[in-house]
């Protein structure tokens, strides 16, 4: 048993329900989603906005993570609060974050490649997420504490990405943590499916989402710089 589990007997093994599949089939699709708006907001001007944020690292690292809390914090409310505006609201907050960010890192491929680009991505976080549920869902034990670990992952994350605002080099370990606390998050989210099986799920679709598309853009980032090293 690995250090970031604890020994919760749950009595599941692998297999998914009818509210589970609703759960995935809603995240892929927001996530779907989001792919398009990245690809479509690329040819726009919101494609470089990175490059006034992030022209101080730490300010555009602020700047989307206050977006993606904001966004999940309205989003959560209208459900709980069966006001569906709201919750759209919310949930647009999401897609304007991820797709901006998405756009603004995919701007610097020719624009023939972009499509190609998002597939790639599209398939290596699929596999990647597939290969999380599967550890999950195969081991009978409580993950709870992964969300915990997700937190000190993004606040270590945001503290080296404050130190690499003046310490360049240090941006790279910001990078790996904050990437790291999406994958825990990630973890984290696919457990609550499978335990917390009382639960709303359009919370758990849009918890799921927002891990995924963490991780997706962070994977979206290295297949760019990938690519750029190859030429």
């Amino acid at each position: 048993m690995s250090s970031t589990e604890t020994p919760y007997e749950t009595g599941r093994g692998f297999g998914l329900s009818s509210r589970e599949a609703r759960v995935i089939g809603g995240a892929s699709a927001l996530m779907a989603l989001n792919v398009v708006l990245m690809y479509v907001l690329v040819t726009t001007p919101l494609a470089a906005v990175n490059d006034v944020l992030f022209s101080i690292p730490i300010v555009g690292a602020l700047v989307y993570g206050v977006a993606i809390v904001a966004g999940q914090w309205i989003a959560e409310r209208g459900v709980e609060g069966g006001e569906t505006g709201l919750a759209v609201v919310g949930t647009g907050v999401l897609q304007l974050a991820f797709g901006i960010f998405g756009a603004g890192v995919l701007r610097f491929a020719p624009r023939e490649s972009q499509l190609t680009i998002l597939v790639v991505t599209a398939g290596i976080v699929a596999v990647i997420t597939a290969v999380i549920a599967a550890y999950v869902y195969a081991r009978s034990k409580t993950f709870e504490r992964w969300g915990s670990y997700a937190n000190y992952a993004f606040i270590g994350g945001l503290v080296a990405i404050l130190i690499g605002t003046f310490i360049a080099p240090v941006l790279l370990v910001g990078f790996v943590l904050i990437f790291l606390g999406f994958f825990l998050r990630l973890g984290w989210e696919i457990w609550k499916v499978r335990d917390r099986r009382d639960a709303s799920v359009t919370l758990q679709t849009i918890g799921v989402y927002i891990a995924v598309a963490g991780v997706f853009v962070h994977v979206l980032q290295l297949v760019m710089r990938y690519l750029a090293s190859r030429q």
